[in-house]
């Protein structure tokens, strides 16, 4: 099958450093065209990428019909409405997570795929990496007992306030850039929904973005338990834990492209270290796969194993501890 033809919206650093240089790594992926509103900024970021056609507006790369798919990395409020007008346009659409800014929002899209007959799916690239696969597998299999409990830390220092991410109207905040990593790989593991949220939320009093966040989930099967910052010094770990063996995923979000990637799995029968034992991965770009999978499913017109539904899912939980966070309360999680 031929590769299929992609187009870049935007030249956000997203794109530009970590899912454009996996995806030109794809055998099945071709990217023709990126758009910025400034054509000089398009032009110069697709010379750096060997990309061989810019435009100076989304609306031109859309009119485009060579492109077949697109990728979109705009600000979190961008999300939905340049992603519908690419459904609209004829393109198959990758959107850059979270896919909406709240539950309600996503609808349209949702509506929008379903008028176009095009596929939209949210860039949770983690789900293709061999190392959260092999841990689901393990989840799953009864190799750990019944899972219970899953945990994580996800935390960097970021205080600039011209950064998308300190800038409320455009989507900023932890829960939205880094919590929902926690919540989509527990809800990957346990293979269910939670069903209510508890969670303490602060906010910067300056920016008024989350800033630091303790989630708790209840699930059928178990809990979660995750604290997201954005003013805490970088650290990322997830513990599954069941009631024989644990998991620990070293490097679960960022994972490296250029080393291999460890998981621990240990029984617990000596106290610290002394009792796990390590699996090891290759060395692979997870943006490579997920543009390998998410390309294969769209010459397929295939909407996958996690479609937009998923995603309001997924939203559906953030929205829940945003809640969660104002009134202090446990909050159920609509359906």
């Amino acid at each position: 099958m031929a590769r299929m033809k992609w187009g870049i919206i935007s030249t956000a650093l997203i794109g530009t450093a970590k899912v454009i240089p996996g995806m030109q790594q794809s055998p099945d992926c071709e990217i023709v065209a990126m758009a910025s509103r400034s054509l000089d900024k398009a032009k110069a970021a697709a010379e750096k990428l060997g990309i061989p056609r810019a435009y100076g507006s989304y609306e031109e790369l859309l009119a485009d019909p060579e492109i077949e798919a697109v990728y979109n990395p705009l600000p979190n409020d961008l999300h939905v409405p340049v992603s519908i007008q690419a459904l609209e346009a004829g393109k198959h659409v990758l959107c850059e997570k979270p896919v909406s800014m709240n539950a309600p929002e996503l609808e349209a899209l949702i509506a929008a795929r379903d008028r176009s007959g095009k596929q939209c799916v949210e860039a949770f690239m983690v789900r293709h990496h061999p190392q959260w696969q092999r841990a689901r597998e393990l989840a799953r299999s009864g190799a750990l007992g019944r899972v219970r409990a899953v945990q994580g830390l996800f935390t960097y220092f970021l205080r600039d306030p011209a950064n998308i991410r300190n800038i409320p109207e455009n989507g900023g905040g932890g829960m939205y850039d880094i919590g929902c990593y926690p919540i989509v790989t527990s809800r990957y593991i346990f293979g269910e929904e939670p069903t209510r949220v508890a969670a303490i939320v602060e906010r910067d009093p300056d920016f008024g973005t989350d800033r630091l966040a303790s989630v708790l989930l209840d699930y059928p099967s178990g809990q979660a338990a995750f604290i997201c910052s954005t003013q805490l010094v970088p650290y990322q770990r997830m513990h599954i834990s069941g009631e024989k063996a644990r998991v620990e995923v070293e490097i679960p979000f960022n994972a490296p492209p250029d080393k291999p990637c460890r998981i621990f799995i240990d029984d617990g029968k000596v106290l610290g270290d002394g009792g796990r034992k390590v699996e090891e991965f290759p060395i692979c770009d997870q943006y490579t796969l997920q543009g390998t999978a998410v390309t294969h499913l769209f010459q397929r017109n295939d909407s996958g194993e996690f479609p937009l539904e998923d995603a309001m899912k997924n939203m559906k939980v953030i929205d829940a501890v945003y809640k969660a966070g104002e009134t202090g309360q446990w909050v159920e999680i609509g359906r």
